[in-house]
């Protein structure tokens, strides 16, 4: 499947939610990404799933503009990586071994599943999921998945 055109479906999907909440979309997408062997749907629930989390990490920024940025790009190692980095909130340093367990969450309505979910999806393909704080304001997710070799046939 092709990672790029996956998201852009989500993220057509998830236009109005951000323009409600005054959301910034900047998607970066590198050229000759190549093809990921994965579930569509499955892959897309994660990518809503991280865009969902960032949008609703700058639900309280008032004093910088909401900017969420979506970038995938080819990584060594014939990886594939998408990353959803947010100026929100950040993370809780103190959290952070905490944040992909079930059942844990930050947010007042969250079930605390959405983050556990989306790893399991992410490990089922042989990929892997992570969080890190930014220099500045919020927090980047990212994952990161085999390509399908140059030369093999889907």
């Amino acid at each position: 499947m092709d990672l790029i055109e996956a998201t852009r479906e989500v993220i057509a999907l998830s236009l109005t939610e951000f323009q409600r909440n005054r959301v910034i979309l900047r998607a970066e997408f590198a050229d000759n990404i190549p093809l990921i062997l994965g579930d569509r749907i499955q892959l897309q629930q994660v990518i809503a799933n991280l865009l969902r989390n960032a949008s609703e990490a700058m639900s309280t920024v008032d004093d910088r503009p909401r900017i969420l940025r979506i970038t995938i790009q080819a990584h060594p190692g014939g990886q594939v990586c998408l990353s959803v980095e947010d100026a929100g909130v950040g993370l809780d340093p103190a959290g952070m071994e905490r944040l992909f367990q079930p059942f844990y969450t930050t947010k007042i309505e969250g079930m605390g599943i959405g983050l556990s979910v989306s790893r399991s999806i992410i490990e089922s393909h042989q990929g892997r999921l992570w969080a890190t704080p930014n220099e500045g304001p919020g927090a980047t997710f990212s994952f990161s998945i085999p390509a399908i070799p140059e030369g093999v046939k889907e």
